[in-house]
């Protein structure tokens, strides 16, 4: 392998290191190793490029046993890697908008970008029964850059965590754009939809609980 093969080699084992770290937000070397299919010591050599350039911290953690522990987590200036579907000329736009129609205008806006997403994913929908619906779900909220993480509970309760929010800087100025979420989730997946923590908010990651609804509950 030449020189060159190994530099793209390398860069991508660090951005899968990155984006673990973003869904997990704290891992160690033996997790991380594991997940990569490195060594220790090769993991080790990754962290501490990504350390000098500044992406990602350490902290010791004690065990109950044997020696405390590393544990690495994602630094600000690595968190502006990840995709984030806005700017400041967006949000000065959603501003302006404001000031000059009102908020209910600005909600409008927010349901008709709900309504045509709405269409869209239906079409996608069609036909799946719940647990595949929660599934396709999740996979579009890949695809649209969330890093979501799918969890079955129990028959008929799944939690859907997101990790990155496209839309975040919008979102805290603009609670309409979670609220829209919330409503697109129900209304596609045809459940009972609770959000648990959101990143608006201040919470590490946006959670969801998404429960079906019983045979003899209206749609």
């Amino acid at each position: 392998m030449n020189r060159h093969a190994v530099y793209f080699q390398e860069q991508e084992k660090r951005r899968e290191i990155l984006v673990l770290l973003k869904k997990r937000r704290s891992v160690g070397v033996q997790e991380l190793s594991k997940h990569l299919g490195i060594t220790k010591v090769a993991a080790r050599k990754h962290l501490d490029v990504l350390h000098r350039e500044r992406y990602i911290e350490s902290r010791i953690v004690r065990q109950r046993t044997g020696r405390p522990a590393y544990m690495y987590h994602l630094t600000n200036t690595a968190e502006q890697l990840f995709p984030r579907h806005y700017s400041d000329l967006a949000i000065e736009m959603m501003a302006g908008i404001q000031d000059l129609y009102g908020e209910a205008f600005v909600d409008q806006l927010f349901e008709k970008r709900m309504a045509r997403m709405l269409q869209t994913y239906r079409e996608i929908m069609r036909g799946q029964g719940f647990d595949q619906r929660v599934k396709t779900l999740a996979s579009i909220q890949e695809d649209e850059g969330y890093m979501p993480h799918l969890e079955k509970i129990s028959d008929g309760l799944y939690a859907l965590e997101e990790a990155n929010c496209p839309l975040l800087q919008v979102a805290i100025g603009y609670r309409q754009a979670c609220q829209c979420e919330l409503s697109l989730f129900e209304l596609l997946v045809d459940a009972h939809v609770e959000r648990t923590s959101c990143m608006a908010e201040g919470q590490v990651k946006c959670r969801y609980l998404i429960k079906e609804k019983l045979n003899n509950e209206e749609a």
